[in-house]
């Protein structure tokens, strides 16, 4: 009778786990609302939201992520140029991004479409800023797609050129 007992309690038990486990894995970590202004929105295949089935992050939260930095030459800029930001890979697994391609919606309504893979495959960023500097929205800030043109000489063409977006305002995941 104990033994029943005590296996049934266990078997209780480890249902309960397993279920706080898996709430906790699939909201782990909760995208929190911006304290600040967004400057950002993540749309489309998303996991992870935090107003009207979107992401919304201020620069704070893009900078929680962690920042990277890629010092490389740019057709925009005269000599080599240190970007700071957030890595795209990162980001879209923050979001628990589930698409195959991401496209990237500017300011002034200028999109482009990227493979999600590149995010990796190059380690891309999100730059929020140019030489330390915050980058202002008059010079392509607040934030630009930037690839390390200078790692691969594949990158140095009109296809990732045209892939490094400057104001970026919105990603829809597709």
């Amino acid at each position: 009778m104990i033994g029943a007992y005590v296996k049934r309690h266990i078997v209780i038990f480890a249902v309960a786990v397993a279920a706080l486990m898996g709430a906790g894995a699939a909201g782990a970590d909760p995208l929190p609302a911006p304290a600040d202004k967004p400057i950002l929105t993540i749309s489309g295949q998303i996991d992870t939201t935090n107003k009207d089935n979107t992401a919304q992050f201020d620069r704070a939260m893009l900078e929680a992520i962690g920042m990277e930095t890629i010092e490389t030459n740019t057709p925009w800029y005269n000599g080599p140029v240190k970007f700071e930001g957030v890595s795209l890979d990162k980001l879209m697994k923050r979001v628990g991004a589930k698409g195959e391609r991401a496209v990237f919606v500017a300011l002034n309504d200028y999109s482009s479409e990227i493979p999600m893979e590149d995010f990796s495959k190059y380690n891309v960023i999100l730059a929020l800023k140019r030489n330390g500097e915050y980058m202002p929205v008059r010079d392509k800030g607040p934030l630009f797609v930037i690839y390390p043109f200078d790692s691969k000489p594949e990158l140095k063409n009109q296809t990732f050129y045209g892939r490094s977006v400057w104001q970026v305002a919105k990603i829809i995941v597709k």
